[in-house]
């Protein structure tokens, strides 16, 4: 039963990025997390608060306001203190020029007590590094921004740091 409801939820997140509904997404991650996309681009890089996670969705939507995903499998195992689950899917959007663009992959997921505490996305990161490439040559300048990662961590005030 519990997978069962997991597996809802991974789907009631994905029917609502189709619907452009970002807002509740960011609130299903951990305080404290690891929010992955593999790649060189606009929407690569690691992210671990919720602020930057919300920076990253935020410019998902605004790069690619009709993405759109079709879930082809979820795959959900553990315990709810433990669970890791796999989404595969197909997406499609439409970029600046008015043309198609689609890629395929995988979001891994690792849950516990219902809260992301991680997430990596697994894509054709050489196709949508392409396609951030053409929307910069459209108009589209945050396309080829830096990935959004946290800012360094400072250091403690007294710890000694030592050249390796």
């Amino acid at each position: 039963m519990y997978h069962l409801i997991v597996r809802r939820k991974l789907l009631r997140a994905f029917d609502a990025i189709n619907r452009g509904e970002y807002a509740g997404i960011v609130a299903q991650f951990a305080p404290r997390h690891r929010h992955v996309m593999h790649g060189a681009h606009a929407l690569g890089g690691e992210r671990h608060s919720l602020a930057r996670t919300a920076q990253w969705y935020a410019r998902l939507q605004r790069l690619l306001p009709d993405l759109r995903f079709t879930v082809h499998s979820v795959v959900v195992a553990g315990w709810p203190w433990d669970t890791h689950a796999s989404v595969g899917w197909t997406d499609t959007f439409t970029l600046p020029d008015g043309s198609r663009g689609s890629n395929q992959g995988v979001h891994e997921f690792t849950l516990r007590w219902g809260r992301v505490h991680a997430l990596s996305v697994h894509c054709d990161t050489a196709r949508l590094q392409a396609y951030c490439q053409r929307m910069c040559a459209s108009g589209l300048a945050e396309a080829a921004a830096p990935p959004i990662v946290e800012d360094a961590e400072p250091v403690s005030p007294g710890i000694a740091t030592q050249p390796a």
